[in-house]
């Protein structure tokens, strides 16, 4: 990778990259996953910007080591380096979960939620159709098998497949949002550390 631009070391241009999208990543994570109609918005932005603040995080620590190679070697140095490998994993959690979030609201995930009582209200709504067309008698007359009794209950499945819909949407938008807390607050709570640490080794001894 590309560890210095016109002579100069890459890193502290890289260093900048992850500072700012490391952050907003991380902040329109937890938007997006605590209000639906913002990621609504965002759609694909959100995956985009958690990518290119993932592609940041390799580019920053490689330049890193390459720089550190060239300075000479004292222990601040070499725990500022130590430190830049433990952000990976978090911005890596940001971009699964921000990849979900989007899946997730476009649909694509929906048959691998627990919300099969859409397919039931179907089939209820199906059943009862059959039942109310075939429930006769002579001459093409309605029972009361076909009459409001059978309504009432495609009525029932339908309200108890509206409960289990909203239900579930709930469990995700509290998991989601928990997740997306606990990663995002990670990833900044790492890119401050490593920053600081970064400050340190370089300004030792001034």
């Amino acid at each position: 990778m590309e560890t210095t631009i016109n002579g100069v070391p890459a890193h502290p241009l890289w260093v900048h990259a992850v500072v700012v999208l490391v952050p907003l990543s991380a902040l329109a994570l937890v938007l997006c996953a605590a209000w639906p109609v913002v990621m609504r918005r965002a759609g694909i932005g959100l995956p985009l910007l958690a990518l290119a603040a993932l592609v940041s995080v390799p580019l920053a620590t490689d330049a890193g080591e390459w720089l550190a190679e060239q300075v000479p070697e004292t222990a601040a140095v070499e725990r500022h380096t130590e430190m830049g490998d433990d952000l990976l994993p978090w911005v890596v959690a940001i971009f699964v979960l921000a990849v979900l979030l989007w899946l997730l609201h476009g649909g694509l995930l929906r048959r691998f939620l627990p919300s099969g009582a859409g397919g039931a209200d179907r089939a209820d709504r199906a059943d009862g159709a059959g039942r109310a067309g075939g429930a006769t008698g002579p001459g093409g007359v309605p029972t009361a098998g076909g009459g409001p009794a059978s309504g009432g209950g495609h009525g029932t499945g339908g309200a108890s497949g509206a409960a289990g819909r909203l239900a579930v949407s709930r469990a995700v938008l509290v998991v989601g949002t928990v997740l997306a807390l606990v990663a995002g607050v990670g990833a900044v709570v790492q890119v401050y550390r490593i920053g600081d640490s970064g400050a340190k080794s370089v300004w030792q001894g001034f």
